[in-house]
């Protein structure tokens, strides 16, 4: 595989999406990625969604062009196995990215007494090396008292597993952090991260903390009301739902100039001595604002809507069901160029995305299949550990090592 990342060598022992979703981010750009995993599978190697005969579509979206072998973990013989393929190879190897927890065989100190500059990835449940999931962690956060309508006091945890996947990329990142400090001189080390640092981190940047702190202010449920500007939800005559918003200025006026609403809003804020140049005066006038915008989106199609609404640059988005996402979005099917149809093993053909990143100096790496279970078994053996046929043979009889299922 090319990639930006051609070269790197990473290993991953890995459950669930925070680091495998690390290890996909890696491998989408280049990366040689070897996942290794229980004979039989680990964790989440059934996870939901399945197909009807019980293969994971979760499992293999999240390990998208990875190496896989497959060791009993239990076995000692499999451990030092894994102890090598970790520890072995050049100036581009010695990278693992993990959230097994890191202790006896996979601890830090136990892998760097076999290599020195080992880089190790270690994530955690939270600082005190405690088990979390993304729905702990999101109501910890905060988030399910801000989800949902202004009027409903039910608390509502967010379907997006948004903390993984943030994990997952500060997981990728540190890893090349650390991987640049060790090749201009400087030594391995293993970098610790935690999902629910992940999300206090979030919480920290996007002002939450500061708001209480020097405020005194909790933020409330606003439903899909853009906090702070302006923006929401408006219907059209047939039923279809949209989103607009008006953050900054340019978007402010294309929203006006499309629903020719420019001077009601002007006089809207004479009466409110309020001054709309200033986000946070939309906000304010949030309810009064969508009174006057109201009657145009409910009063033509959908259609007409986005016509106007694109001729003027307005900043928008039609509300979308994932099935209709899937089968009507261009932007989610191979006119999009991080798209190509994937054939996954024992699931089927469609399309896959690989990398977000556009590199300018080179081609996009297309995405590519996750690996069957152990399918490069014998071939790491004999790449990583440079073990003979009947070496490899041997392990496979013992029952050490598997390979693919036929």
């Amino acid at each position: 595989m090319s990639g930006i990342l051609q070269g790197l060598q990473v290993v991953e022992g890995s459950a669930f999406i925070a680091a495998p979703s690390g290890g996909m981010t890696l491998a989408a750009m280049g990366a040689d990625v070897i996942r290794f995993d229980p004979i039989g599978g680990g964790l989440d190697y059934r996870r939901w969604p399945v197909t009807e005969d019980g293969h994971s579509i979760y499992w293999r979206d999240l390990n998208k062009g990875k190496r896989s072998i497959a060791v009993d973990l239990r076995n000692p013989q499999g451990r030092e196995l894994l102890t090598s393929i970790i520890t072995t190879g050049g100036e581009n190897s010695g990278l693992f990215l993990t959230n097994f927890p890191a202790r006896g065989w996979l601890a830090y100190e136990s892998l760097r007494q076999h290599r020195e500059d080992l880089i190790q990835v270690s994530i955690t449940g939270d600082r005190h090396g405690g088990t979390a999931l993304d729905y702990t962690v999101n109501a910890r956060a905060g988030f399910p008292f801000l989800t949902g309508p202004a009027d409903d006091d039910r608390l509502n945890n967010n379907a997006l597993p948004a903390w993984d996947f943030l994990c997952g990329k500060e997981a990728a990142i540190g890893l090349l952090a650390a991987e640049r400090y060790r090749r201009l001189g400087g030594s391995g080390q293993e970098i610790k991260l935690s999902l629910a640092d992940v999300a206090f981190a979030t919480v920290s940047a996007l002002g939450y903390v500061g708001e209480i702190a020097i405020n005194d202010e909790e933020r409330q449920r606003h439903g899909n009301r853009l906090y702070g500007a302006f923006g929401r939800d408006f219907e059209t005559s047939d039923g279809e739902k949209v989103m607009v918003v008006g953050i900054s200025g340019r978007q402010w006026t294309s929203l006006l100039q499309a629903t020719n609403t420019e001077d009601a809003i002007a006089a809207l804020a004479d009466r409110m001595s309020l001054d709309f140049k200033d986000e946070g005066d939309r906000f304010r006038a949030h309810d009064e604002i969508a009174e006057i915008l109201e009657p145009w989106f409910k009063g033509q199609v959908f259609s007409s809507v986005a016509e106007k609404l694109d001729a003027r640059g307005v900043c928008w988005g039609r509300y979308q069901s994932m099935r209709t996402m899937v089968e009507e979005d261009p932007d989610v099917s191979a006119d999009n160029p991080m798209f190509n149809v994937v054939e996954q093993p024992d699931v089927g053909s469609y399309v896959a995305a690989g990398s977000p990143l556009d590199f300018g100096e080179l081609d996009r790496v297309a995405a590519q299949p996750a690996p069957r279970l152990g399918q490069h078994t014998d071939e790491i053996l004999s790449d990583r550990l440079g073990l003979s046929s009947a070496e490899i043979g041997r392990l496979h009889d013992d029952g050490v090592v598997a390979g693919a299922a036929s």
